[in-house]
C-alpha cells in the first residue's frame, strides 16, 4: 500500500495513542479529558479530535460509553497490539462491510425504482442535493451521505433491509476515516450520486443497480481495498 502523508485525524490519533503507551500520560481504564479541553490540550479542532477518538475506538484503543465519555481500553493486550503506520485491521473489516454493500444494496435500489413513491423519489434526490452542498461547502457529510443511502433503503418498502441501515453508515464512517485520498472520494460520491438519481427518477432498474454497483467499486478502489489484487466479485 503507498503510504501518503498522514492526515491530521491520522496524527492525532497517534499522538494519543503516544500519551497511553509511550508517556504513560492516560493508564488502561482511564477516562480522558472531555473534548473541549482535550482538543484546547492538543492544539486541534473538535472535529479532527473526533475522527481521531473514532479511529482509536475502532481499533479497540478507547473506548466510547454513552452519557459518560471516552476511556483507554482496559486490555493492554489491545494496545500493544495497535499499528501506528498502518490500519489494516480497519480495512480488513471494511473489505468485508463493502463486499456485504455489493451483495445487497444493488438490488435494494432496483426495488426502490419498482417501489418508492413520487414523494420518496423526490426526497432521496433532494438529499442527494444536501450532499453534493455539504461536500462542495468543505463540512462534514458522512451523516448526509448516510441519510441518502437510508432514503433508499426506505423506498425499497422492505423491513429486513431497514436493519441494514448500520452496516452501510458504519463502512461510510470507516471510508472517510482511512481515506488516503479524499478529493477522490468526494468526486466520486458527487458523480455516482447523480448517477444513481438520475435512474431512480427515470424508474430505470438496471441502470440504477449498474450505478449503485459503480458507486461502491469506486469506494473499493480509491479505498485500496483490493490492493492485494484480489478482486471484490
Amino acid at each position: 500500500m503507498k503510504q501518503g502523508k498522514k492526515s491530521l485525524s491520522q496524527q492525532t490519533a497517534d499522538r494519543i495513542y503516544n500519551m497511553i503507551v509511550k508517556e504513560h500520560v492516560y493508564q488502561p481504564g482511564d477516562q480522558l479529558p472531555n473534548e473541549m479541553i482535550l482538543s484546547k490540550q492538543l492544539g486541534i479542532s473538535r472535529t479532527t479530535l473526533r475522527d481521531a477518538v473514532r479511529m482509536l475506538t475502532l481499533q479497540g484503543v478507547l473506548e466510547v460509553h454513552r452519557g459518560k465519555g471516552t476511556f483507554v481500553s482496559s486490555e493492554e493486550a489491545v494496545l500493544g497490539n495497535y499499528g501506528l503506520d498502518n490500519f489494516d485491521r480497519i480495512r480488513v473489516k471494511l473489505k468485508d462491510l463493502y463486499e456485504l454493500r455489493l451483495l445487497f444494496e444493488p438490488q435494494v435500489v432496483a426495488l426502490a425504482c419498482r417501489r418508492a413513491t413520487d414523494d420518496e423519489i423526490e426526497a432521496i434526490y433532494k438529499q442527494g442535493q444536501i450532499v453534493v452542498d455539504t461536500i462542495k461547502k468543505g463540512k462534514p457529510w458522512t451523516k448526509a451521505d448516510q441519510e441518502f443511502h437510508r432514503l433508499i433503503i426506505t423506498a425499497a418498502h422492505n423491513d429486513f433491509m431497514s436493519h441494514l441501515v448500520p452496516l452501510i453508515n458504519h463502512a461510510i464512517d470507516e471510508s472517510v476515516i482511512i481515506g488516503s485520498s479524499k478529493e477522490s472520494l468526494y468526486q466520486n460520491t458527487v458523480q455516482d450520486h447523480a448517477l444513481i438519481m438520475e435512474f431512480l427518477k427515470l424508474r430505470d432498474e438496471q441502470g440504477a443497480k449498474y450505478a449503485m454497483e459503480i458507486h461502491i467499486h469506486h469506494a473499493i478502489h480509491t479505498l485500496e481495498l483490493n490492493k492485494n489484487g484480489e478482486a471484490i466479485f
